[in-house]
């Protein structure tokens, strides 16, 4: 989020009417932190996130639960750099997994305290991960496995991308920007856009999600 922006925007997706009105009156009680909507799941609710282009998404694992709609990565291509925070109803390794996949930047459970949502909130816009420390461990088993079954050969040989770049669509999946990769890698960050540039060029590709769409496709754990 950029310094000049003083409040955050964050819109609440909850099918459970207490909770959005106590999540609602808990991040209004923040200077910082301004809700511009809030409501359950419906088929317009990706039109009115669209429209109010808040930073952070804050919804429940309900909402994910629709069947055929990828809800998120929609979100996330209608809405550029949108930060989603999930609200897990407990921690269920499976359920948190699916929505890291899935691109959720934040996971906190339902009865969490107020301060450790207001402050995955603020962290995902500062380009942080937040998720409960009971389920750190269980992050780092899926990745350390997955990584090392990546089918990075079988990448290279159908879609020509070498593994810097399998990295980055690794990163680019996960809904980073340009300078959070550049700062995980320690790169530059005109050296990350010119290998997103080269990425779109090599696969065809329109967008990013597309190209994290191509290589998922394949095979690679994004």
């Amino acid at each position: 989020m950029s310094a000049s922006v003083a409040r955050v925007s964050v819109f609440l997706v909850a099918q459970n009417r207490l909770l959005r009105e106590s999540l609602t009156r808990i991040l209004d009680k923040k200077d910082e932190i301004a809700v511009v909507g809030a409501c359950a799941f419906s088929p317009l609710v990706l039109d009115e996130i669209t429209a109010a282009a808040p930073h952070v998404l804050l919804m429940d694992s309900f909402t994910t639960a629709v069947p055929h709609l990828k809800f998120i990565r929609e979100v996330q291509r209608r809405v550029q750099g949108i930060k989603v925070v999930m609200i897990g109803m407990d921690a269920e390794e499976q359920s948190f997994l699916q929505a890291v996949r899935e691109g959720a930047a934040g996971y906190v459970l339902e009865d969490a305290p107020s301060l450790e949502i207001i402050g995955a909130v603020q962290a995902v816009v500062k380009g942080q991960a937040v998720c409960p420390p009971d389920l750190c461990s269980c992050l780092f088993r899926h990745v350390a496995t997955r990584w090392s079954q990546m089918p990075s050969f079988q990448v290279k040989c159908n879609l020509g991308l070498t593994n810097r770049e399998q990295q980055l669509v690794f990163l680019l999946g996960r809904g980073l920007s340009n300078k959070e990769i550049a700062s995980q890698l320690q790169l530059a960050e005109q050296t990350v856009r010119n290998h997103v540039h080269h990425m779109l060029r090599k696969l065809r590709a329109p967008d990013r999600l597309a190209v994290v769409e191509m290589c998922r496709t394949e095979g690679l754990p994004v």
